[in-house]
């Protein structure tokens, strides 16, 4: 063989090598004080979207109108979570976890979205699941805005109209007054990018606007970000010393490989995606402005379709002042990764064939990625205390209540996180899985399923039923992560049945696939 050859053969073997240690799983444990969470959203779980004064949402507007979710499924009902407090409680008290994430319903609380106008049977009712949370020993964290606007503001605008700014700033302020006290962990927006990308740019989810794709998205995320730094600053200024809480975003980012790892073009697509993807807004709030990747890009293509400027709005030196800092840690969601290579319009993204599939078509089994998602948080923004916020898999069709592949990806994704901790040095505070239960996926209706407990839609009660998983997660939490076998106390100690074989033929499956 000609030399040129057999180095690109050893080095083909020597990353297949390097990558087969790369999966061994890592015994050992995460922080003492780790968070161990689940999670859900306002929208997908409470129901009662017309009950004590509630206004309506985005969602509840947009779900109303035909075909926008699959077999018309909407959230009216959900799965009753607010009539439901004591159940969900229960079943977070059944997984041990130490915390609950959840979002609060904006148009609950100030159904016109203004504080002129305040329900305070919504405020009780998240006074009511504080306080059974607490009395759990589950801590809140808490989410403001996790997707459904109040109508009312959009029909003003919403995040096109700057006064949103100011509207966001005072549900923030009435919130950290009427239950700051109860809760030390604040999240402003979740998955800012799916506001502006799918609400504003696609409109595959609420309010559905598609009128400005190449513009719109933008001028959404610079208000997100506007609005967060000053929810943030409010908190910092008017509540932290009373409250001593913390706040801060949560951003949502696949990992991004080159689909050909030995083409430079490549490389740098894989790179961009992540900077359009988690540094669009991560990179403002962590560094002070957008990065240089994403504004050369956009302002390149604007100048080349004509336009007299670059589509991505500019911050004022007085503006990147005030977002740069706005963090008290990094909030991150993470599901699946992709292969990206440039084309003409720009960067495109696929799944390799050998990722094993799952219920959702976007997501592929890849627990590599959030490893080196991870590190490029802690390289890229100052190694800051990460906090995942969400992480997690579903399934579709017939129901079946032993979910190994969720106890697969769980095992596998949360085993990635360990090795970041333990042998990276990522500052990782806590895990959350996603989700609770099942509920309402978005535009996939009731068909998706991420919960850990199943929802019984047949039965006029809706009652939560565990799935495996929830035995499997439970005994995470219980060992804090993965105790060596050897030590004679396994994580899967207690866990029996077919689910504790099945991961090893999973991952068999995919050594032969390759």
């Amino acid at each position: 063989f000609p030399v040129a050859v057999l180095v690109e053969i050893c080095v083909f073997f020597l990353h297949e090598i390097c990558t087969h240690d790369d999966e061994k799983m890592l015994y050992g444990h995460f922080r003492e004080d780790f968070m161990w969470s689940s999670a859900s959203a306002s929208y997908q779980i409470e129901g009662g979207w017309r009950a004590d004064g509630k206004g309506l949402s985005i969602w509840d507007k947009f779900a109303h109108s035909p075909s926008k979710i699959l077999n018309d499924d909407n959230g009216d009902i959900a799965c009753d979570s607010y009539n439901k407090i004591e159940e969900d409680v229960a079943i977070l008290k059944q997984l041990k976890v130490s915390h609950y994430r959840f979002s609060l319903s904006w148009s609950r609380v100030l159904p016109d979205g203004t504080i002129n106008n305040i329900n305070e049977a919504g405020i009780k009712y998240y006074q009511r699941l504080l306080d059974a949370l607490h009395a759990a020993n589950i801590q809140p964290q808490v989410t403001l805005y996790h997707w459904d606007l109040p109508q009312a503001i959009e029909d003003y605008g919403g995040f096109l109209n700057e006064n949103f700014i100011k509207l966001f700033r005072d549900y923030a302020d009435l919130m950290f007054d009427r239950l700051g006290d109860k809760v030390k962990i604040w999240i402003t927006f979740n998955e800012p990018i799916m506001t502006a990308n799918h609400g504003y740019g696609f409109g595959s989810f609420a309010p559905g606007i598609s009128s400005g794709p190449d513009t719109l998205p933008y001028i959404v995320g610079h208000n997100l970000i506007k609005a967060h730094a000053e929810a943030w600053h409010l908190y910092n200024d008017k509540y932290r010393a009373k409250q001593n809480g913390i706040i801060s975003i949560t951003v949502n980012s696949d990992w991004s490989e080159p689909r050909n790892p030995y083409r430079q073009e490549d490389y740098d697509a894989a790179r961009r995606v992540v900077e359009f993807y988690l540094g669009w807004f991560a990179h403002p709030i962590f560094n002070g402005d957008y990065s240089e990747i994403m504004k050369k890009r956009i302002r390149d293509r604007s100048l080349a379709a004509g336009l007299p400027q670059s589509r991505l709005p500019e911050f004022t030196p007085e503006e990147i002042k005030r977002i740069k800092g706005t963090h008290d840690f990094f909030g991150l969601n993470h599901y699946t990764s992709v292969l990206a290579f440039p084309v003409d319009h720009g960067d495109a993204q696929i799944s390799d064939r050998t990722w094993l599939d799952t219920g959702s078509s976007w997501l592929k089994i890849a627990p590599f990625g959030i490893r080196r998602l991870l590190n490029f948080i802690k390289n890229e923004y100052g190694n800051p205390p990460i906090v995942i916020t969400e992480n997690g898999v579903s399934e579709r069709g017939t129901v079946d209540l032993n979910d190994v592949h969720r106890i697969y990806y769980y095992d596998q994704y949360i085993n990635e996180v360990l090795k970041a901790y333990l042998l990276d040095g990522v500052d990782v505070r806590g895990y959350t899985a996603w989700s609770l239960m099942d509920n309402l996926e978005w535009t996939a209706g009731f068909s998706e399923r991420f919960g850990l407990f199943y929802v019984n839609r047949t039965d006029p009660n809706l009652p939560r039923v565990p799935k495996s998983s929830v035995n499997f997660y439970t005994k995470m939490v219980k060992c804090n992560g993965f105790p060596d076998p050897e030590s004679g106390h396994d994580v899967l100690d207690d866990v029996t049945g077919p689910e504790l074989l099945l991961p090893s033929a999973l991952n068999l499956t995919v050594i032969n696939m390759l």
